[in-house]
């Protein structure tokens, strides 16, 4: 029986080693592919071209979703499972919108993360349930976690900036000029409504979007 072929992308060794103990207790799961960040991840999947990836929302560098965005932009036909810790309805929205075919929660049990990636390397959509019973009510996350106010190219530089990145490395690393960076931080800024990068580091603490 040919096994499905899964890269995992997680900038925690750590984590990418208990997802893969996971996977390859099947019979049909095999990770043929690692990466540490979303740079490596887009240079491993022209490699490895695997059946389904499984991609980390929040990582140093470049982020999950921007990362989802360049793999489907030259691979149409990729099969991404976005993993998150953070279980706010807007965070599965910038992830399907990017073109990723699912999200899970890493708080999910085993078995559910064993069977999304199941359906992702299949072509078929998967949210966990209890995510999509919340993205299915009329909401006021919005409200909640303000940063469901940003585009995802918002979101993505909010986090690199969050974390303390300069205006000039976002740029180098989103391969954009700091300019557009500086025009996006304004809006961030405005959306907001803070005044500084300490604020903008605070609001991600308090929703849980980065590490402390």
């Amino acid at each position: 029986m040919k096994r499905t072929t899964v890269m995992l992308v997680d900038d925690h060794a750590v984590v990418r080693t208990g997802f893969r103990l996971l996977l390859q207790a099947t019979d049909d799961l095999r990770v043929v592919a690692e990466a540490g960040s979303g740079e490596e991840a887009i240079e491993r999947y022209v490699e490895f071209l695997p059946d389904a990836v499984v991609m980390d929302l929040a990582m140093t560098g470049m982020g999950g979703i921007e990362a989802t965005r360049r793999i489907l932009g030259r691979h149409p036909g990729a099969r991404i499972l976005v993993l998150s810790a953070h279980a706010d309805v807007s965070h599965p929205r910038r992830a399907l919108n990017a073109g990723a075919l699912g999200y899970l929660s890493k708080r999910s049990a085993p078995e559910e993360m064993v069977e999304a990636v199941r359906i992702v390397a299949a072509g078929r959509g998967y949210i966990d349930a209890s995510l999509a019973q919340m993205m299915a009510l009329p909401e006021r996350a919005g409200e909640q976690n303000p940063t469901g106010k940003l585009s995802a190219r918002e979101f993505d530089i909010f986090l690199h900036l969050a974390r303390g990145a300069s205006v000039n490395s976002i740029a180098e690393t989103l391969h954009l000029s700091p300019s557009t960076v500086g025009t996006h931080l304004y809006n961030i800024k405005q959306k907001l409504a803070v005044s500084n990068q300490a604020e903008l580091a605070l609001i991600a603490v308090r929703h849980g979007l980065i590490d402390t």
